[in-house]
């Protein structure tokens, strides 16, 4: 009963203060309103109602749920960001899974995407384990956060521009607190919401704006922005994206940052 009080009480305090948030300048939109650390906004964004639409869609599928999951008690609101609140590698993937993320609330867990991307940060010593089943099976990242363009699952997968620009703050946040030497983009989409919002926070970009690319990589001031195909089935189950291609790129955003590092 408490911690629903305070999800309600920190929700509407998102909300009245979000309206003057947004009406800064974008230089200004430095935090989400009263989120100035990782565990703070952790908590708040799953409070988060700036997009009512995913925000119904998300509860809706979780009251409706996936027959193989009947049993399951869906998180069914927008899925925090996951990982090492010292990393200096930060990963931005899609969006939640409405099956995976969107139930278990946890960032790539409970879907198979989460399965092949889990395996991958064992293998190169980010994770604890390679697999990751729930939020309470005691899975840790080391040197590592994993965040999204989006906090809510998307009907069909595929966010607006609009919803993309609501959740931008928390990316730029993330990005503030954090100062990752390498950002590493699972997606075209990631690729683009990350470009576009380091522009936004004032850093520069080369021109033209570099295309995504698996392995694509550019030098954005003092960040690395290192792109991935997704480890969505569409690209891990035809072999457009292979665990070794996978493996090749971590390792190398982990040298990046261990370079930088000295």
């Amino acid at each position: 009963m408490i911690a629903a009080l305070a999800c309600r009480i920190q929700a509407a305090e998102l909300r009245l203060s979000s309206h003057f948030y947004m009406d800064l300048p974008v230089s200004q939109q430095v935090y989400p309103p009263q989120c100035s650390d990782l565990h703070s906004m952790e908590q708040a964004i799953p409070c988060c109602k700036r997009c009512p639409d995913l925000v119904s869609y998300t509860s809706d599928v979780g009251h409706t749920r996936k027959r193989a999951y009947r049993d399951f008690e869906y998180w069914a609101k927008p899925v925090p960001s996951f990982g090492d609140h010292r990393a200096k590698l930060m990963i931005v993937g899609l969006a939640p899974g409405a099956h995976g993320a969107n139930r278990t609330g946890r960032m790539f867990t409970g879907d198979r995407s989460g399965d092949f991307l889990y395996a991958a940060l064992h293998r190169v010593g980010l994770a604890s384990q390679a697999e990751s089943i729930d939020r309470h099976d005691g899975l840790r990242l080391k040197g590592v956060y994993i965040t999204a363009a989006l906090h809510c699952a998307p009907p069909g997968n595929k966010p607006r521009a609009d919803q993309l620009a609501n959740c931008r703050p928390y990316l730029a946040a993330e990005f503030h607190i954090l100062q990752p030497i390498v950002i590493f983009c699972l997606g075209g989409i990631a690729w683009k919401a990350t470009l576009t919002m380091l522009r936004e926070e004032g850093v520069k970009i080369p021109k033209p704006q570099p295309r995504f690319g698996h392995g694509a990589e550019v030098e954005c001031e003092t960040v690395t922005v290192i792109g991935s195909y997704h480890v969505s089935q569409q690209n891990t189950f035809t072999g457009r994206l292979t665990e070794p291609m996978l493996d090749e790129v971590l390792l190398r955003a982990i040298c990046h940052c261990e370079i930088a590092a000295g």
